[in-house]
Formats: structure tokens, sequence, C-alpha cells
């Protein structure tokens, strides 16, 4: 009996060590300005992608992908611990972006009656979910899983009501898996509200499929699937309208370079791109589909963004100012472009755009797919 007892116990022993052995390996990412520890998971699949994710604003920190001669390369700007994210050279870098992604004209919206006030920190406007409590500021619980054939991290944060000004105790849940299947990123998000509020999320990550660093993405070819995008004032709010991409800079509906065009827009308030466009999406927009396709014709690397959202927000890197980030690599101007999966900014002042209105016993719920692969 001894016996059996004991031999149960070793196969109960590597049967859990077998189990533990596969969840995405943990390493201390330094400590935040306050003296918290964070942590950098790291997520690999058999299709050679490796991604690497902290709780500090529920971040993309790396992403590494194959080229057409089989050769990895990191294809996402960021920093090599914290400290780099809480310093003045992170500009939402691999980020989850939030409460509300993107622009809010004035810092203000009204809802039921009421007037909101936010942080205005995009000269008169609220950006990105504001300024000191913002989703890319905070730390998130992290927990990681492998079940149902992927492996990942569920991120969780309750954002409780009034911070940066909204309304409502919003429970949220970003996460980040991959499977072996494919050589694909997937980002999967959900909140939950006990007072109406508005919620736009996104991902800010920064690509160059040459590899963090290199000096340019303007020679990236991009195509996105829309036919209509919507213009902007000069504060880069949008105005109301939906006007078609044929016969503008915009149009990408077949693949252009990304500095084909580009002089034509550096003299206007978005500084190169910097522009909402609306999706050409199935009926029912809960089903996954194909967003906007990128390619680096040095490497080979082909990235496909697929989301259930209904626009994206394209923005060319018109701020990078050469800052140093991981490795040492520079990041000059242009050297890296955000495809941002959202609802259109400004949702939340214009009736005529989806509304991104959560109300208690609904859930907000989307998807992000980075899927990698080498073109022909």
């Amino acid at each position: 009996m001894r016996s059996f007892l004991l031999l149960l116990s070793v196969q109960l022993f590597f049967s859990v060590s077998s189990a533990k052995a596969v969840l995405p390996d943990c390493e201390s990412f330094g400590r935040t300005k306050d003296g918290t520890e964070v942590h950098l998971y790291t997520l690999r699949s058999d299709s050679g992608l490796m991604a690497r994710v902290t709780e500090y604003g529920a971040t993309l920190v790396e992403l590494h992908v194959p080229d057409a001669d089989g050769n990895t390369a990191d294809v996402i700007l960021g920093f090599d611990d914290v400290s780099g994210y809480q310093s003045d050279s992170n500009q939402y870098f691999g980020c989850t972006t939030g409460r509300v992604c993107n622009r809010i004209a004035k810092g203000q919206f009204r809802l039921n009656g009421r007037t909101y006030t936010l942080a205005t920190n995009d000269g008169p406007n609220h950006l990105h979910g504001g300024s000191e409590r913002s989703l890319d500021k905070v730390i998130w619980t992290a927990e990681p899983f492998d079940a149902d054939g992927r492996r990942g991290v569920v991120f969780s944060y309750t954002s409780p009501d009034g911070e940066e000004g909204y309304p409502g105790n919003l429970i949220l849940r970003v996460t980040y898996s991959v499977s072996d299947a494919a050589a694909d990123l997937t980002i999967d998000y959900t909140a939950t509200t006990d007072q109406p509020t508005p919620v736009n999320l996104t991902n800010h990550a920064y690509f160059n499929l040459s590899g963090a660093g290199s000096a340019t993405v303007l020679d990236h070819l991009l195509q996105i699937h829309a036919d209509h995008y919507t213009p902007v004032d000069e504060t880069l709010i949008p105005t109301g309208a939906i006007d078609p991409v044929a016969g503008t800079p915009l149009d990408f509906r077949t693949p252009h370079a990304v500095g084909e065009r580009i002089g034509a827009l550096v003299e206007t308030p978005t500084l190169g791109y910097d522009h909402n466009f609306i999706l050409n999406r199935p009926d029912d927009h809960e089903d996954l589909f194909s967003a906007a396709v990128l390619t680096d014709p040095k490497s080979g690397r082909r990235l496909t963004v697929k989301t259930t959202l209904p626009a994206i927000q394209f923005y060319s890197g018109n701020f990078l100012k050469g800052q140093t980030g991981k490795a040492g690599r520079v990041y000059p101007l242009r050297s890296a472009l955000c495809l941002e999966t959202q609802y259109s900014p400004d949702s939340v002042n214009h009736p005529n755009f989806p509304s991104i209105i959560l109300e208690p016993g609904e859930t907000f719920s989307s998807r992000t797919v980075y899927s990698f692969d080498t073109a022909p």
C-alpha cells in the first residue's frame, strides 16, 4: 500500500509539474516609482511567435515573429523594464488604452442629462483615457493560463466610479493568448459596469516588421479594408462626416507604400497619417474579419489585423522623437506605425456613430488578432 501511495505521489508531482511548466514564464520587470514590483510573462507558440506582456498597463512589451528565412525579430516598440513605460519617452507603446481610447472633444460628454468632465491631455481634448489613472498607467492583476489549446495571461482591473472622471465601477479583463496552430496573437477584451458609461478599448502597439529600431516604416505596404473615413478638425476631432477614401491619400483599398503619399498630409493638422477608417465589415459585427494587411518587402513579414470592431486608426508615428528603447535601439520619426482597432473617436458626442455606451447588465466584448505569415 505504501509503495502504491508513493508511486501515486510521484505521478501527481510530475503531472502538476508538467502542468505548471506549460504556463507562461514569469520574471521581474522592475519596480514602479512607488516601489511596486511588476512582472513580464512570456507566451510561446510552436509557430515561432513569442510575445511578452506585463501587468503595468496590461501592455504588450515584445512580439517576436519569423521572417521568410525563419529569422525571428521583435516587431514592436517598447522598453527593457517598467521604468521606461513610466518615462516621458513612452508614447503609449503596446498598452491597453482606455477607458475610452482616442479623443473626446473638449474632455466632455453628456450622458442621461448629466455633463461629465475629463482631463484635457491633448490640447483642448481628452486622449486615451486620461492623464493620471488611464488604463495604460495602472497595474492590472495577472492570471496565466493554459487551457483549451491556448496559453496566455488574463489581466483584470476594476476602474472605480469617478476614476479619470468616468461614471460607474468598470470591471475589465484583457486576455492575451497564443496557440500552436498559427503565428497569431489574440487579444480579447471584456467589460461590465454598474452605471451607464462609455467604453472603447484598444491596443496601442507600434509595428515595424523589419524589427523594432529599424529606421523607417515608410517602405511598408499597407492595405486597409475601408471605403470611408471620418474627417477631423484642426484638433483631430471628427467633424461628424463620413467621407469616401476614393481620390484621397487615405485610399488603401489596394496596397500602397506608407510613404508614397504621406507628403500630402505632413502640413495638415494630422502631420501625416492619423486617421480613423470605417471598416468594410460583415453584417454580423461579432464575426472576426480582416481589417488591414501590413507587409514589409525587405523581410517578407506580413501582418493581418483581424477584429470584431467597426473601425481602425492608422497612425504613422508622427511624434516618435528618437527615444531609446529596448536593447538600446533608437526609435526615429515614422519608424513604426499603429493599427488600432476601435469604435470611432469622439463617438460619445456623435449620435450618428455607433454607440460606445455600456449599460448595466450588458457586457462589452471585442477581439483583435495579430496574424503573421510571410508574403509570397
